[in-house]
This record gives C-alpha cells, structure tokens and sequence, in this order.
C-alpha cells in the first residue's frame, strides 16, 4: 500500500465551493483502479488548508493509472482552480504502526 500527501491550500473564501467540488471529484477517483481510500481533512489552525491522504495499491496506481487517465482531466477542471499555491504531492510507504 502507498499512501499519498498532499497539503492543499484553498483560495480564502472559496472553501465552501471547494468542498462541494472535492464531494463530487471524490467519486471519479474513488473508481480508478488500484484506489483503497482517502480521507480529506480541514485544518484547525489554518482555515482553508486541508490534508488529503489516498491509499493506493501501487505507486503507479496514482502517478501513471490516475494522472494518466481521462478521469484525471475531470478531477482537474473540479478542482485544480482553488488551489494557491498548487500543492506538492508525496508519496508515503508504511513503515510503524503503535
């Protein structure tokens, strides 16, 4: 399982938009394969950040199936607009459970 990170910084104000926006993106990602879960997260501190985690089977699963694929371009024209800056995404294998 490969976990991928992103922090993603909404334009203020345009929270509200953005969340309704990631509601629906969630349902094209959610059918690619290779796609376990994710989670999206709003920040306590800092209004308008949010923590996107997405468990994958396989690193290729997301950098080439995903960005590859034609559902990418939707999830794209949802919500790549809200973004400032856009976010750097990472990639995370599991190493320590407690």
């Amino acid at each position: 399982m490969v976990l991928e990170h992103a922090l993603l910084s909404v334009v203020p104000g345009q929270e509200e938009d953005f969340e309704a926006a990631f509601h629906e993106a969630s349902a094209i990602i959610a059918g690619m394969p290779g796609f376990g879960r994710l989670t999206l997260s709003g920040c306590l501190e800092r209004p308008g950040t949010y923590l996107l985690l997405v468990e994958w089977d396989r690193l290729e699963d997301h950098t080439v199936g995903f960005r590859g694929s034609p559902e990418y371009q939707r999830w794209r024209r949802l919500l790549h607009r809200f973004y400032e800056p856009f976010p750097v995404v990472e990639h995370f294998e599991h190493v320590l459970t407690a």
